[in-house]
């Protein structure tokens, strides 16, 4: 079961067995975000900054793009020369985060860039962020059904659900340093109470799908006695 976005020809499995619903797996969970206002406190941001959150490109992976670094680089060049910003960086590991703060001293110094002394809420921190520039992955596509703005450093083969958030304006690939300097907006972003309810299609199809697995499976008994048991309400999946 996966995004209908993802052709067949991709999965490598006989088409039969292949289901598909509506979006992306993050709109099923994700608009159910009840948000925690206390995540900026916690982390020493005040309501007039504009927060944006950095997430480095997986340096470590086979499929890591040199590229990806450089770009993710050019950004943080960029948004240290804008004077109410301020960057919450979340390194993959240890070894990213003594990278960070040896390649940006000054930013670290400063309070310009941090790093989370503690866990934090992923979900919560991409809605109070105004943007979010990521390696790619789930925080990219998470902030993409939050309605946050959100621009990807990735460079590898971009894969079928990354084109389809590009091509509907829900996420900006960035594939160049001039695209860092004249594509990434630097707006405060004007937050709803709670992040929009989509009407629920993805959550909606994945559900009926298995259900109607599960019915292929165990069948009703035909005898009345028997189906009358079934007569009830179905338990919720």
């Amino acid at each position: 079961m996966c995004p209908e976005v993802i052709p067949k020809t991709a999965l490598g499995v006989t088409p039969n067995r292949i289901l598909k619903y509506p979006g992306i797996k993050e709109d099923v969970y994700v608009p159910r975000l009840v948000p925690d206002p206390r995540v900026r406190p916690q982390l020493g941001l005040q309501e007039q900054d504009l927060v944006v959150t950095l997430r480095p490109p997986a340096s470590e992976a086979h499929y890591h793009n040199p590229q990806s670094a450089e770009l993710f680089d050019a950004a943080i060049e960029f948004l240290s020369k804008k004077p109410d910003v301020k960057l919450v960086a979340l390194p993959r590991n240890e070894k990213q985060a003594i990278c960070l703060k040896e390649s940006w001293p000054d930013l670290f110094r400063s309070g310009k860039m941090r790093i989370p002394e503690q866990v934090v809420d992923g979900l919560n921190l991409i809605w109070y962020s105004d943007l979010v520039i990521s390696g790619g992955g789930t925080m990219n596509r998470e902030a993409a059904a939050l309605g946050v703005p959100v621009y990807s450093v990735f460079r590898g083969t971009i894969g079928a659900v990354d084109h389809y958030l590009s091509t509907r304006g829900r996420l900006i690939l960035l594939e160049s340093v001039r695209d860092v300097q004249t594509k990434i907006l630097l707006v405060r972003r004007n937050r709803p109470a709670k992040p929009q309810n989509d009407d629920g299609a993805a959550l909606r199809t994945i559900v009926e799908q298995i259900a109607a697995i599960m019915e292929s499976r165990c069948p009703v008994p035909e005898s009345s006695s028997q189906a009358a048991a079934f007569d009830g309400p179905r338990p919720a999946i």
